[in-house]
């Protein structure tokens, strides 16, 4: 049909994407005008596009409705009962998170699924980050040569004393690996994003995934620890990113926003974004010249004075004699001088552990529903795996099996969370991913024996489905001894995780 209607290559291979859409407005009883109305708007300023885009939709409609006179049996239509939610993706409201959350500088490199967190960040900022007066720019977004690049740049741009991020996908996280160990160690706040996608290596690049999970967490040589943020719907991605910018500078730490491809970029319902105008921006342990000239005792960078394993630290040329160090990635003491000392080596590192305990009560708390006190039957979930969890084990709930409930928000993990798989004897932890990086990852915290623990795991590149977890769940439940993966076509059958 294209080829006999199109005569541009381009147009043959684009608009059999519309000619399909076309030929479901039939089968699905939809009502044509909605969807010629809306390409109307969509190419309002492109409208050479409106006619061939048009003749798209009505040769698949015409097509269908000739060779298959009668529809599916299924029907679309609109409707206006959806309150007050929200059309967006989540890459966009990430971008508009983190306008919200006081970012002004970003260093970043292309990368399926991502490149669009930084296209809606640059959007918004040129609505709300240009001076009226004077047009003058108040951002600055930085397209580096590679991804080691761009995080340099955001690293670089925190410890001037903005409020600077990147974005990335799998691949990316991996070759910024080494810069993170470095705003680790030498404490320098950084956000960034991962919008996951299928790896390993290159992978699906167009398919879904919670495959950077413990890459994330783990990220870089050494003992180094990040904390990790699990959004789980626009509004999440909203909230959370302007939530990391104030907790990576109250923690002087990275924090990675742990996206995917389905949240990030496709549309979706979300409730509404809230934000307070009063709201203050937490820039965490910082001196001045004041602060410095009235201090009682000497000043050390990494010096623990409250007991919570954070030190004060200065931007550079807040004071022409004092607050100066050297940032470095080398072992260092409290002062931010060199040393190979055993002894101070092992007092810094024992700190960030501190600073790790402190971290635990001031990232997201977990969302626990208790839909049973007395089942000893529990389930685990994250980010995106939470709409189809709660589906699932709605349907259970209404068969008369009613399983409590936990969703991850953060690492490192909240105390509850080690509590709440102590109370029970069975708990399933759902994710997608094949090697149930999450259930390692509450494993190696908590110091947890592996039996209690049950993955329910989905690896097809497709989003997560609550028949299929809620069929795999009564599957265990009988006592079957079943494969734990969830997509159709797993081979791995009798396998028990």
């Amino acid at each position: 049909m294209c080829i006999d209607n199109y005569t541009n290559p381009r147009q043959r291979q684009l608009f059999k994407n519309i000619i399909y859409v076309g030929a479901l407005a039939h089968l699905l009883s939809m009502e044509f005008e909605v969807l010629t109305n809306m390409v109307k708007e969509q190419f309002a300023k492109k409208e050479k596009l409106i006619e061939p885009n048009i003749k798209a939709l009505e040769l698949g409609f015409h097509y269908a409705r000739e060779h298959y006179p009668d529809t599916c049996g299924l029907s679309v239509s609109r409707s206006d009962n959806v309150g007050d939610a929200i059309l967006i993706d989540g890459n966009s409201a990430t971008g508009l998170g983190a306008v919200y959350g006081g970012a002004t500088v970003v260093g970043w490199y292309p990368i399926t699924p991502s490149t669009s967190v930084i296209e809606a960040f640059e959007k918004y900022c040129r609505q709300y980050r240009v001076e009226e007066d004077t047009g003058k720019n108040k951002f600055a977004i930085l397209q580096a040569e590679d991804e080691l690049s761009a995080i340099g740049m955001a690293i670089g741009g925190n410890w001037m004393g903005a409020r600077a991020f990147t974005a990335t996908s799998g691949p990316g996280l991996s070759l910024m690996s080494e810069f993170l160990g470095l705003a680790y160690f030498a404490e320098i706040p950084l956000v960034l994003v991962d919008v996951q996608r299928s790896g390993p290596s290159t992978g699906m690049p167009t398919r879904t995934q919670q495959s950077d999970v413990i890459s994330a967490a783990y990220a870089s040589h050494g003992d180094t620890k990040h904390v990790c943020f699990f959004p789980c719907d626009p509004a999440d991605c909203f909230e959370m990113t302007a939530q990391a910018f104030d907790i990576a500078e109250r923690l002087q730490t990275p924090v990675i926003i742990l996206s995917d491809l389905d949240l990030g970029m496709n549309d979706g319902m979300s409730r509404p974004f809230v934000w307070d105008d009063n709201k203050d921006y937490d820039r965490g342990k910082v001196l001045n010249a004041d602060d410095l000239d009235n201090l009682q005792q000497r000043w050390g960078r990494y010096k623990d004075i409250d007991g919570d394993g954070i030190g004060y630290r200065t931007y550079p040329g807040t004071h022409p004699t004092k607050g100066a160090y050297f940032t470095r990635g080398s072992s260092h003491d409290e002062f931010a001088a060199y040393t190979e000392d055993s002894s101070v080596y092992e007092e810094n590192m024992e700190r960030l552990v501190l600073k790790w305990e402190t971290a635990k009560e001031i990232a997201p708390h977990p969302q626990i529903k208790y839909r049973d006190k007395k089942s000893k039957v529990a389930a685990i979930f994250y980010g995106t795996t939470a709409q189809a969890s709660y589906e699932a084990l709605d349907g259970l709930a209404a068969d008369g099996v009613k399983i409590n409930t936990c969703r991850i928000k953060s690492f490192p993990f909240h105390p509850d969370i080690g509590q709440f798989i102590e109370e029970h004897d069975t708990v399933y932890l759902i994710e997608q991913n094949r090697d149930a990086q999450m259930r390692t990852l509450l494993i190696n915290e908590f110091n947890i024996g592996t039996k209690r623990l049950q993955s329910i795991l989905n690896i097809d590149g497709m989003p997560m489905r609550a028949r299929r977890i809620k069929r795999k769940i009564e599957r265990m439940l009988n006592g079957e001894s079943v494969s734990p993966f969830t997509t159709a076509n797993s081979s791995v059958e009798g396998v028990k995780s």
